[in-house]
């Protein structure tokens, strides 16, 4: 069988969260596999992990929306960004057909709902992997940010848009509602796709009902790629562990304020809009900022549990499974799909979403040794025992862009 060309189109050419390392894992997977995978970005700058593996780039230069300081062409490329819709047409026009297809991890940051017209009009099939929620939801995550927790209401609802969960302003929210409404509406942006990858069950049972009527559903595990550090030796030693975005909706001050109800210090790998805050709030929190992969993984290990306090519908966090294969225990929120990798008393605890009171008992029942260490060596059994490796999430791709390539050239009308 002939490689496949591969356009993984997102938002950012850098890892800039775990969506990014996803894709950029993924491309470096298809590499080595002997695949053609090109990653199309609108914002640098280019992680030259992605040179050294020998994945090609193509890069606009642009700035994300955040980034941008032209306040009004963020807004403008945020809605519409034709330069990018433009360069995506030409990009994918040069693409092989017969052995080539667009997967798109992210467009919410800089590609907007534009990049939906190119994805059409090139006849290509298309896979989109659900990082996120913003085919759905106008902030992206089902949640409410005033109200710090997650949102029952019905997007793009006269409730929704007239309620301001914006994690900003009001008025943000109602430029995301227009975004929304150019996505849906003029961009039919869930219809580019015949083909979506869920990445948990928990993700599945929330938007598979949103999607459109035909779209094939598709189940793949991110990968985790680590290596085996075997069990651990001093599985009750080390501190309570936070790793990630210091940011309201991952529960940073939920689990500070649980910890402090517990007896115990903090830990915070990460940084992000409300570090200052819970500095403030909890001075006994010990905050250490963004670290390199290797020195993150490092301090998982040596960690006695993470703690993943998250309050929105996570869709496969990445750090609980790191965390396992490290050999340490997880006290997830059952709330989010943290939960799904954490067996509730053998590899960690389960806590109620947004319970202080309930994380803290889960906490101080891990300041008993014996149990921390017979959570640590679950953990690391039940992550061992059937690892999500990069290579096994490379061939379940694969699998997927079977199916999408079988199905586009099947004659009309044949299933």
């Amino acid at each position: 069988m002939s490689p496949l060309t591969i356009a993984i189109v997102l938002d950012h050419a850098s890892v800039t969260g775990g969506q990014a390392m996803v894709a950029f894992d993924s491309a470096r997977g298809l590499k080595a596999a002997g695949h053609r995978p090109i990653v199309f970005a609108a914002a640098g700058p280019v992680d030259p992990a992605l040179a050294a593996s020998g994945v090609e780039v193509v890069c606009l230069g642009q700035d994300d929306i955040l980034a941008d300081p032209s306040r009004l062409r963020a807004a403008t490329r945020g809605l519409w960004n034709r330069p990018a819709a433009r360069a995506l047409a030409g990009f994918l026009e040069g693409l092989p057909r017969g052995r080539a297809l667009v997967h798109v991890h992210g467009w919410a940051k800089a590609l907007s709902p534009a990049i939906a017209g190119p994805i059409a009009r090139s006849g290509l099939p298309a896979v989109a992997t659900l990082h996120e929620y913003f085919l759905f939801c106008p902030n992206g995550g089902f949640f409410d940010y005033p109200a710090n927790r997650q949102c029952p209401l019905e997007p793009m609802s006269l409730s929704c848009v007239t309620r301001n969960c914006d994690s900003r302003s009001y008025a943000q929210k109602l430029w995301r509602c227009a975004r929304h409404a150019a996505m849906r509406d003029i961009a039919n942006l869930p219809a580019a796709f015949a083909d979506y990858i869920l990445i948990s069950k928990f993700q599945r049972a929330i938007v598979a009902a949103r999607l459109p009527p035909a779209a094939r559903l598709h189940q793949v595990s991110n990968p985790v790629d680590v290596a085996d550090p075997g069990a651990k030796r001093e599985p009750a030693s080390g501190d309570f562990l936070f790793v990630g975005r210091i940011a309201r909706e991952k529960g940073p001050l939920l689990f500070a304020e649980a910890a402090r109800r517990a007896g115990i210090a903090p830990v915070f790998v990460g940084d992000g809009p409300i570090a200052g805050e819970l500095s403030a709030a909890y001075p006994e929190a010990r905050i250490l900022g963004w670290k390199p992969k290797a020195e993150v993984l490092a301090a998982m290990r040596a960690a006695r549990a993470l703690v993943f306090p998250s309050l929105w519908y996570e869709g496969q966090p990445l750090t609980v499974m790191e965390a396992k294969a490290m050999g340490t225990p997880v006290v997830v929120s059952d709330g989010c799909a943290g939960r799904e990798a954490i067996e509730d008393g053998v590899a960690g605890f389960w806590f109620a979403n947004g319970d202080a009171d309930s994380l803290a008992a889960a906490l101080t029942r891990l300041k008993d040794d014996a149990l921390a260490a017979e959570l640590s060596n679950g953990a690391y059994r039940s992550f061992w025992s059937n690892p999500p490796t990069l290579r096994r999430h490379v061939e379940a791709v694969l699998g997927v862009y079977d199916c999408a390539l079988a199905h586009a050239a099947a004659p009309a009308g044949v299933a």
